[in-house]
């Protein structure tokens, strides 16, 4: 019912859009009707009604889709070549990521000015520090009696009027542009969106104000010839959150942190977090864990007090922090945040598990590349000393081929039984994914067992180890589809696979 209420523009405004940004490549007159208004702006051809301006995107397009656009109804299209098989009016750009970009963001009548958006970024974190900072915001709001706020993360897409499991990180732009708007629409005045590399690099975003850019931390991730082809243009995709950000929280802990914060020199305010250095804006002591809660004390701007969060994990603190300062940067009362924190749960994310006579401790993490599997099992060392670990985990097949060494290298470093299993192995079979992980455990002197299926890596990984233990299960965390070479398949979230398999535990 909201989409009925959304305004719309002529032809000639999108042209005249793509003309200030210096996106048309043809300076040719357009032959088209520019007084016509735009019913749909679509790259979609099954969603095409009468009135469509349609966009030819992707490397696979094919013309087909073009003429079955025009057939429903499509009156003009936009693309980066013409389509000689179409006899429809052609838009021709430069670069058809920044275009559709900029078109949904019109289509949509700038959603982003109407709302307080958070975007995150940031190798290792950021759904965690999502879901702390939506339930910091959601507390403040109950307070005033208002709707919850909205949230865009790896795990689910809500809206206000649209909830789901979520398909990217970032949505495509014409389904973030509609997300904005719905967002909008209800009520829901404050959004908060984990933002990947790929969505930045891409364009994705682009025509989104972000009220605050979060940058969590860097390290290698997505290196592989479909994602990033290295380093420097991993890292340079993130900064390019801050261009379009108000404010900027930055942690001063990451590495390159001098130059995340030249890049943030862009943004109006630049807020700091940290625990290891005291000036920072945000700076967290006396970390120490207390019973189910981790415990440290605060100091911001505007208060000192100590806060407690759920979550183990003396790493989930700089998440915690992020949150808190991103909270700053949105003048988030003080309450809200002590009461948001201690609430805050987040879906796979370090679930914990412990059998009745707490000798063996299960834990579900979402944790799937090197630097985040470092952290968790670095924590797990310090928080449970003396216990026995095991740690299960796969790669996935096709893309970030830097996770099988940084996985396999912190298994290595950490573990002592390793279990290596199925996590969306896409074109690949899992046996040769192992394989190559367990090239970079060797070096550690470790050994380690395959079993492919999950299910079953699941339940030996439980039922057969040597208590006192701590059973790690790493990569797929609340996610109940598994990639494989026909698509997406479904499976069984480790969380519920953990419970099955603590019902037959034999103390």
């Amino acid at each position: 019912m909201f989409s009925l209420s959304r305004p719309h523009f002529p032809l000639g405004d999108y042209y005249q859009l793509l003309l200030k940004n210096g996106l048309l490549s043809d300076a040719a007159p357009l032959h088209a009707d520019l007084t016509r208004e735009v019913r749909l702006v679509s790259c979609d051809s099954q969603t095409v009604v009468p009135g469509t301006l349609f966009i030819c995107k992707g490397a696979a397009f094919k013309p087909q889709y073009l003429l079955d656009a025009a057939g429903k109804g499509a009156f003009v299209y936009v693309s980066e070549r013409r389509w000689p098989e179409c006899a429809l009016p052609c838009i021709l750009v430069s670069d058809i990521r920044r275009s559709m970009a900029l078109l949904a963001d019109r289509a949509w009548d700038h959603p982003s000015g109407r709302l307080h958006i958070t975007g995150i970024t940031g190798t290792k974190g950021k759904t965690t520090t999502a879901y702390f900072l939506k339930s910091i915001l959601d507390e403040w709001r109950r307070s005033q009696g208002k709707l919850e706020s909205a949230i865009l993360s790896t795990i689910i897409t809500d809206d206000g009027v649209e909830r789901r499991p979520a398909k990217l990180t970032t949505p495509e732009p014409l389904d973030l542009q509609r997300h904005l708007w719905n967002a909008a629409e209800c009520g829901a005045e404050y959004l908060t969106m984990e933002v990947s590399s790929q969505a930045l690099k891409y364009h994705r975003t682009g025509g989104v104000e972000f009220s605050v850019g979060v940058f969590l931390n860097i390290g290698e991730d997505h290196i592989s010839p479909v994602e990033h082809p290295n380093f420097e243009d991993y890292f340079a995709s993130k900064l390019m959150i801050f261009r379009q950000s108000a404010a900027a929280c930055v942690n001063l802990d990451s590495d390159f942190a001098e130059r995340i914060l030249t890049a943030a020199e862009s943004c109006s305010k630049i807020y700091t977090f940290s625990t290891k250095f005291s000036t920072a804006d945000i700076y967290a002591s006396e970390i120490r864990r207390d019973g189910d809660a981790t415990r440290f004390l605060v100091r911001s701007p505007r208060y000192t007090r100590e806060l407690s969060m759920g979550l183990p994990g003396s790493f989930n603190v700089e998440n915690a922090l992020a949150a808190v300062a991103a909270a700053e940067a949105l003048g988030v009362p003080e309450s809200a945040v002590a009461a948001g924190l201690a609430e805050a749960a987040v879906p796979g994310r370090m679930e914990t598990f412990n059998t009745p006579d707490g000798k063996l401790t299960v834990i579900v993490d979402y944790a799937h590349n090197g630097m985040s599997l470092e952290a968790l099992l670095s924590s797990v060392r310090r928080e449970f000393p003396g216990r026995q670990l095991t740690v299960l985990f796969g790669c996935t097949g096709g893309k970030g081929l830097d996770r099988r060494e940084g996985m396999g290298q912190a298994a290595g470093r950490w573990a002592d039984r390793i279990i290596l299993t199925e996590d969306d192995p896409g074109p690949e079979e899992v046996p040769d994914i192992c394989a190559d992980i367990g090239g970079y455990i060797a070096p550690f002197g470790k050994t380690w067992t395959v079993i492919p299926d999950r299910e079953e890596a699941v339940e030996r990984a439980i039922l057969e180890a040597d208590t006192p233990a701590v059973v790690v299960l790493a990569g797929k965390g609340a996610e109940q589809q598994q990639k494989r070479k026909n698509g997406p398949e479904p499976c069984v979230p480790d969380s519920l696979l953990a419970r099955r398999a603590l019902k037959h535990y034999d103390p």
